[in-house]
């Protein structure tokens, strides 16, 4: 089943269920006004849900819009919960690399994991607006699973069964912020403003054999200004799993329905130490801090620039007949 959330000024969004091929939707008062509503009752509303999917792609609805991913929020425009994880740990070897730390062993078995804004998120076709080039702008494409009700202490094997749905992630950065933040010893605040997601949020047997319960094994594709930037695969080299995410959340406080966890920035090593390119035949990356990492380890200092106003990035993922299932995150970078 495919969701998504159209904009009819009002915060949370009008909920639509969208056909496979993304290109019709239909709206569901009846069923949820938004997609809050319908995780807030989820046991009751889903299969409620399904029956309008399954009678969507068949043709049989009368009341079928085009659905336009331009017209789209986030799914979920606001939510209770964004925490996002650093799942994929090479890119965390790659950044204390380049600035010539070790990375402590704990990192291998303890998720590193930080709580996000999710008070106001961006539409996936809307601008990124930001104060100031120098601020450091940059993307990071990520996968995100938005979870039931998640009791406290759940293992990773109860959390498995929590995760309702799926999305792929524009987790915005300002790396020329981050340092001092972390400083200070208080974590991320102004270096994160607000993420974004794609225009539809799925259930996870859309995926078919490529969800494995704890993994999405496809690649996820970036395109930055128009040019093919990565396609790592979100199935590999992914140290912490989403249950093992999920469950690391709740150790000790519940996660309410519509709780977002995030991946982190999808990395593949690619059998070497740095990773490569796409121009010299690799998979390439998911964020430009992880090229001006390399660059730094490799020449002594960056030579790619960060985002500027007017930049754009395009992140999307594609079944095995080359069919986007979550829709295209599409922006541009403007001035605030």
């Amino acid at each position: 089943m495919k969701l998504a959330t159209l904009k009819n000024n009002t915060r949370d969004g009008l909920l639509v269920v969208v056909n496979k091929q993304l290109s019709k939707c239909v709206a569901v008062p009846e069923i949820a006004e938004h997609l809050q509503q319908a995780l807030d009752h989820w046991d009751k509303v889903e299969p409620q849900l399904k029956e309008v999917y399954t009678a969507l792609n068949e043709g049989e609805l009368v009341n079928e819009m085009e659905f336009d991913q331009t017209l789209c929020e986030s799914p979920l425009p606001r939510a209770y919960q964004w925490a996002d994880g650093s799942a994929y740990v090479n890119h965390v070897e790659l950044v204390r690399k380049a600035r010539g730390a070790e990375m402590p062993p704990s990192f291998w078995t303890d998720p590193l994991m930080y709580q996000g804004g999710s008070d106001a998120f961006i539409g996936p076709r809307d601008d990124i607006p930001v104060g100031s080039e120098e601020w450091g702008i940059d993307f990071e494409g990520e996968v995100a699973v938005i979870t039931d009700d998640v009791p406290m202490g759940a293992s990773a094997e109860e959390a498995a069964s929590k995760i309702k749905l799926l999305m792929l992630v524009n987790d915005v950065s300002l790396r020329g912020l981050i340092p001092n933040e972390l400083a200070k010893g208080f974590g991320f605040f102004q270096s994160k403003p607000s993420s974004v997601f794609s225009p539809v949020a799925v259930t996870p047997d859309e995926l078919g054999d490529a969800w494995d319960g704890g993994k999405v094994n496809l690649p996820l594709l970036s395109h930055y200004n128009d040019a093919p930037f990565g396609c790592p695969n979100a199935g590999i080299d992914m140290t912490f799993e989403f249950p093992e995410l999920v469950a690391h959340a709740a150790q000790t406080r519940p996660l309410a329905a519509g709780a977002i966890i995030g991946s982190g920035t999808v990395s593949n090593k690619q059998g070497t130490d740095f990773g490569t390119a796409i121009s010299e035949g690799g998979v390439g990356y998911s964020c430009i801090a992880e090229v001006r990492m390399i660059e730094t380890i490799r020449d002594g200092q960056p030579s790619t620039s960060f985002m500027k106003f007017g930049d754009r990035i395009k992140i999307d993922m594609q079944d095995s007949d080359g069919n986007s299932i979550f829709g295209a995150i599409d922006q541009q970078v403007v001035k605030y």
